[in-house]
C-alpha cells in the first residue's frame, strides 16, 4: 500500500502544475492533502476521478481560499469523519477521518503560529486538543490500527531543520512544540515513519519561497505520518520527492505492507 501526505498549497494551482499527471505516474492508494485552500464545487475533480479515487473534503467555512484537507483514497472508505467536534478547529477545515477495515487514517493540517502569539496561542491549543481527542479515540476504539498523517507544522529534531540554532525561538521548532512531539512519539506510542526507516538521514519537506531555499535545500521536515504500534514493522519505506514541485511542500511517500 502506498500512502501520501502533501500540503498543496492550493490545490487548483497544483493542478496547474500536473498533479493529476503525478498521481497517474506514482499511483498511491491514499493521499492525505493538506491547504486545499478550495471548496469542492472550485475545483474540477474529473480527471481525479477517472484515475479511480473516491474525494473526501473537509473545507474551511471561516473564509475562502483558506486552509481545508483532502482525503483520496482508490478504495472507498468504509466511514468517513469529518472534523473533531470543535467549531474553532472544524470551521478552518483541519481534520478527516477515514477508515478501510481495522485501519483509521487521520488527515490533518495542523494550525500555523507564525503569524504571531495569538495564532502560536490557537496552535498550541490545537496541539493539546488534539492530543486528546486521539486518546478518546483509542480508548473508544482500541482495537483500531491508527495512521495519523499531514502538515504537523513542527520540526521535531534539529536533524529536521537546516539550521536550528537560529530558529530555537521561530514557531514550528519551538521547545513546547518539540516537546509535544516528544510525548507523541514517545508516551503515546506513535512511530515517525520517516525515522522508523531512516534514523538519522536528514530530508526536508518544506522550503520557504525566500532565498532560493528549495534550490540550496535549506528546509525544514514538518510533514509527518505517525503510525500506532502495530505497524511500525510493516513499514518498508519512506521518501520525500523533493524534486516533484506543486507546491512549497514536497510529497511525504511511505509503502506499507497492508
Amino acid at each position: 500500500m502506498r500512502i501520501v501526505s502533501y500540503n498543496l498549497n492550493g490545490i487548483r494551482a497544483a493542478i496547474r502544475k500536473g498533479f493529476v499527471d503525478w498521481l497517474a505516474e506514482h499511483k498511491p492508494d491514499f493521499v492525505g492533502i493538506q491547504e486545499t485552500k478550495a471548496w469542492p464545487e472550485q475545483v474540477g475533480m474529473e480527471d481525479i476521478e477517472a484515475l479511480g479515487y473516491h474525494a473526501n473534503w473537509h473545507s474551511a467555512t471561516s473564509k475562502k481560499g483558506y486552509s481545508g484537507v483532502l482525503s483520496l483514497s482508490k478504495q472507498a472508505p468504509d466511514l468517513v469523519q469529518i472534523g473533531c467536534g470543535k467549531e474553532n478547529y472544524d470551521r478552518e477545515g483541519r481534520i478527516i477521518r477515514t477508515d478501510f477495515g481495522d485501519l483509521s487514517i487521520f488527515n490533518c493540517y495542523f494550525p500555523s503560529g507564525t503569524s504571531g502569539d495569538v495564532r502560536q496561542a490557537f496552535k498550541m491549543e490545537f496541539l493539546a486538543d488534539f492530543e486528546s481527542f486521539i486518546l478518546d479515540f483509542r480508548r473508544s476504539e482500541p482495537s483500531r490500527q491508527l495512521i495519523i498523517l499531514g502538515d504537523y507544522n513542527i520540526a521535531h529534531t534539529p536533524n529536521d531543520i537546516h539550521d536550528p540554532v537560529r530558529n530555537k525561538k521561530t514557531s514550528g521548532f519551538l521547545p513546547e512544540e518539540r516537546a509535544w512531539l516528544d510525548k507523541w512519539y514517545g508516551e503515546l506510542g506513535f512511530t515517525d515513519a520517516f525515522r522508523q526507516i531512516y534514523p538519522e538521514k536528514t530530508e526536508y519537506s518544506w522550503w520557504s519561497m525566500r532565498g532560493q531555499a528549495r534550490a540550496n535545500n535549506k528546509g525544514w521536515r514538518i510533514d509527518h505520518v505517525a503510525v500506532s504500534e502495530g505497524l511500525a514493522d510493516k513499514l518498508k519505506d519512506v521518501n520525500h520527492y523533493r524534486n516533484d514541485q506543486h507546491s512549497d511542500h514536497c510529497a511525504v511517500v511511505v509503502d506499507m505492507n497492508l
